[in-house]
C-alpha cells in the first residue's frame, strides 16, 4: 500500500516506509517494527495497516498500540554502554531478568540495543533510535567487524587456532574466516587470553566456535564494534554519548554517507 499525498502546492511530500519511521522513532528495530505492522498494531490516519512497504509522510497520524506516534525530525541519539554480565540485551524481559535499559534510566530519548550480547558476556554495546544505521550494522552484507577478548582454561594449540581462523562447522553452518591472536597477560595465575575478530552476528557465535574446537570460554568481552572501541576508563554499567566523529565513522562503515 502506498498512501500518496501532495502538499498544498501540488509537490509531493517526502515519503518514508512505515517500518523505517517506527524504527527512527525508537519504537523497535526495523525487523521488529515489521512484526508490529503485520500484527495489526499500527494505524495510519485511523486505518489499520498490515502491509509492509506502506509509505507515510510527516503529516500522517500514526498510532501504535493505541498511542499516537511523534515522528522525530533528525532527532537521533547514540550511546555506547559498557555492558556488565548479568544483564540481557533487551528493552524488556517477560521473565523479569535485568535488562540493559535499567542501566540507562534517565536518557531523554527511547533507544534500543544494536545486536545482542549474551547474559554472561560483557563489553561494548551500541544503543540508538537511528533505525537505518542499526539495520545496516546488524546486516551481514555490510561485514561490520566485532572484536572480542576471550579467556579459556588452557592454552589453545596452533591447529585449533587455525580452525577458528578458517571457519568451523556449527549446527547452523560453517562460520566465515576470523582473525585471532593471543594476548595472554604475563604472570602466574592468568588464564590464556585471545582476541578474535568476526563479521557475522549469529547467536552466541563466539562461544560456540571455541566450544566446537574443544575450548569452552571462561569469559567473553566485546572490545570493538565497527569503528567503535570500548573506553578503558568506562566502568561496567556506565555509558556515554557518541561524538559526531564516531557517528560519522559508523555511518561511513555501512555506506550511509
Amino acid at each position: 500500500m502506498n498512501l500518496n499525498r501532495n502538499n498544498e502546492r501540488g509537490r509531493p511530500r517526502q515519503e518514508e516506509r512505515l517500518q523505517k519511521v517506527l524504527a527512527q522513532a525508537g519504537i523497535a528495530s526495523r525487523r521488529h517494527a515489521e512484526d508490529i505492522i503485520v500484527q495489526g498494531r499500527v494505524q495510519v490516519n485511523g486505518e489499520v495497516i498490515r502491509t509492509l512497504g506502506t509509505k507515510v509522510v510527516s503529516t500522517d497520524r500514526i498510532v501504535v498500540d493505541g498511542r499516537p506516534l511523534s515522528i522525530p525530525q533528525n532527532d537521533y541519539a547514540y550511546y555506547l554502554l559498557h555492558k556488565p554480565t548479568g544483564y540481557i540485551t533487551s528493552v524488556t524481559d517477560p521473565q523479569g531478568r535485568k535488562t540493559v535499559m535499567e542501566l540507562m534510566p534517565k536518557i531523554p530519548r527511547r533507544v534500543y540495543p544494536v545486536g545482542r550480547l549474551d547474559y554472561d558476556t560483557s563489553g561494548l554495546l551500541l544503543l540508538t533510535n537511528d533505525g537505518d544505521l542499526a539495520h545496516r550494522l546488524m546486516h551481514p552484507s555490510y561485514g561490520v567487524e566485532k572484536t572480542y577478548r576471550v579467556e579459556v582454561g588452557e592454552k589453545i594449540p596452533e591447529q585449533a587456532l587455525k580452525r577458528l581462523e578458517k571457519g568451523v562447522l556449527l549446527e547452523d553452518g560453517k562460520t566465515a574466516p576470523a582473525r585471532i591472536r593471543e594476548v595472554s597477560p604475563k604472570g602466574q595465575g592468568s588464564l590464556p587470553t585471545y582476541e578474535i575478530t568476526i563479521h557475522e552476528g549469529r547467536n552466541r557465535q563466539v562461544r560456540r566456535m571455541f566450544k566446537a574446537v574443544g575450548f569452552p570460554l571462561s569469559t567473553l568481552k566485546r572490545l570493538r564494534f565497527g569503528p567503535l572501541e570500548l573506553d578503558p576508563s568506562l566502568a561496567p554499567g556506565a555509558f556515554r554519548t557518541l561524538s559526531k566523529t564516531e557517528i560519522q565513522y559508523l555511518r561511513r562503515a555501512v555506506k550511509l554517507t
